[in-house]
């Protein structure tokens, strides 16, 4: 049976954490095919983001429509953006594609600031999704923090993601995982409600999973391998 396909427009993480990394490990552990648009090369480790170096719009433009016009794209999910011309080229990319077209869904994960402090979408940034992006998606997963600066936006869709009660220092890339685990879900046909509660279920088996984990001298990567006893029997 042919797999749903889920395409991740974000930026890359040498750790293997965060980023597109989280967001393919991801699909292909919940049994999606999936393709990926890099936005921004980074300079990060689990201590925090270094450097980010934003690709050129019209290239993100280019692999987007690569993939929009092989690949029968169910969702699209969105991380890091980078800049406001690639929010725009998003939106011009996606959500202009007319039903005929195959329009895919939307989920935006509105990925402003790293959780170690570092500011990683400007005003203009922010602007755009506010005014561009966020209108047209299915579903926004942002932060609390991420959900204020956006001036919290009130539409259907919009799922505002806590940090749960499981205490461990390996949580990097949580935010990635839970809106690629939505997306996978999404793709699969199930509705918004039943997605975001399986991704919830989904993010906290593999916090658990790699709670004992020693890797990195930060904060370490959340788990994108899928079994262990400690899990066992957890349904997402």
């Amino acid at each position: 049976m042919t797999p749903p396909v889920v395409l991740a427009i974000a930026a890359t993480d040498p750790g293997g954490g965060a980023g597109l990394a989280a967001d393919l490990a991801t699909f292909a552990a919940l049994g999606v095919h999936g393709a990926c648009v890099v936005t921004a090369v980074t300079v990060q480790d689990t201590l925090g983001v270094h450097a980010v170096h934003p690709l050129p719009a019209e290239l993100v433009a280019a692999q987007i429509a690569a993939v929009l016009d092989d690949l029968p794209v169910a969702v699209v999910k969105t991380g890091m953006l980078a800049s406001a011309e690639i929010v725009e080229v998003v939106v011009a990319s996606v959500a202009s594609r007319s039903l005929s077209q195959g329009r895919p869904r939307l989920v935006v994960d509105p990925v402003l600031r790293a959780s170690t402090g570092t500011e990683l979408a400007d005003e203009e940034v922010r602007r755009a999704y506010r005014d561009l992006l966020i209108p047209v998606a299915t579903v926004v997963t942002p932060n609390e923090d991420e959900f204020a600066a956006l001036g919290r936006p009130d539409q259907p869709g919009v799922v505002v993601t806590r940090g749960g009660d499981i205490e461990t220092t390996n949580d990097h890339g949580t935010g990635c995982t839970y809106a690629s685990a939505l997306a996978a879900y999404l793709a699969h046909g199930t509705d918004i409600p039943t997605a975001a509660a399986r991704a919830a279920a989904y993010v906290t088996r593999q916090l658990n999973l790699s709670r004992p984990w020693d890797l990195g001298r930060g904060r370490g990567p959340v788990a994108h391998i899928s079994t262990s006893p400690i899990t066992e029997g957890v349904t997402p």
